[in-house]
């Protein structure tokens, strides 16, 4: 059984498991987030951390919420923990009063799935911010 919960990224400790995730998840494809920045989920399987998420404030959407980050360990793939952590980001999205929240991926058909089964439109934004292969996502929520 899984627990998805909004923790405090400001919170040392919190931190540390949430860039320890980063770290197994991405390894060195991406640099680690600002955690006291924006909003941030674990879940967790028993009592250890298995996956993490986080929405930011978009500095390219107007009114909309940056799905910056969600890495799953690898043994706890196929559990729709991504979809579960989306659901949550989403909920605090509304709750701030955002009407989109955006995303990206590039090379991650994993990842682009979710995006799918979770609602997200594939979008070009007026200005692209990532690298030519990269889909853009946004999904409606306020």
């Amino acid at each position: 059984m899984y627990r998805i919960r909004e923790v405090d990224g400001h919170d040392d400790e919190i931190a540390d498991t949430l860039a320890d995730l980063h770290r197994l998840t991405f390894f060195d494809g991406a640099s680690i987030p600002e955690f006291d920045q924006g909003y941030w989920w674990l879940a967790y399987h028993e009592t250890g951390p298995a996956g993490f998420a986080g929405v930011v404030p978009s500095t390219h959407a107007r009114n909309a919420g940056y799905f910056t980050r969600v890495g799953v360990l690898k043994r706890h793939l196929g559990n729709r923990l991504q979809l579960r952590l989306m659901r949550a980001l989403e909920s605090r999205a509304r709750h701030i009063g955002w009407s989109n929240v955006v995303s990206d991926t590039t090379d991650n058909l994993v990842s682009a799935n979710n995006f799918i089964r979770a609602g997200y439109r594939l979008y070009r934004p007026q200005y692209p911010w990532a690298y030519p292969n990269t889909l853009y996502w946004r999904k409606a929520i306020g």
